[in-house]
């Protein structure tokens, strides 16, 4: 977990995205966060977290269902949300952080 904490206390965006295989709305998120990733690049960190290989980070950030998608900067969690969210309202998003 320590080099996940190194990654969210960023100075941009990132983007946790806890998933699990077996989710079907989390196998929609794939090709939005690919366009995210297009449309934003190095502007925002995109990080895939499979709750069922990495259950203690999901507990720690009280995960109860998936997709859930958290955006931290600087260690600070700013925006949180389950479910699938559209590409154009998450590029929003981040772009306020």
């Amino acid at each position: 977990m320590s080099s996940f904490n190194e990654i969210i206390h960023s100075d941009k965006p990132v983007l946790v995205d806890f998933h699990a295989t077996w989710c079907g709305p989390c196998k929609m998120m794939a090709p939005i966060l690919q366009e995210v990733k297009s449309a934003l690049g190095d502007k925002v960190t995109i990080l895939k977290i499979d709750v069922d290989k990495n259950p203690d980070v999901a507990n720690h950030f009280h995960v109860q269902g998936v997709p859930t998608l958290i955006i931290f900067k600087q260690g600070q969690l700013k925006w949180r949300q389950s479910g699938v969210v559209p590409a154009k309202e998450l590029k929003d998003i981040i772009s306020r952080y």
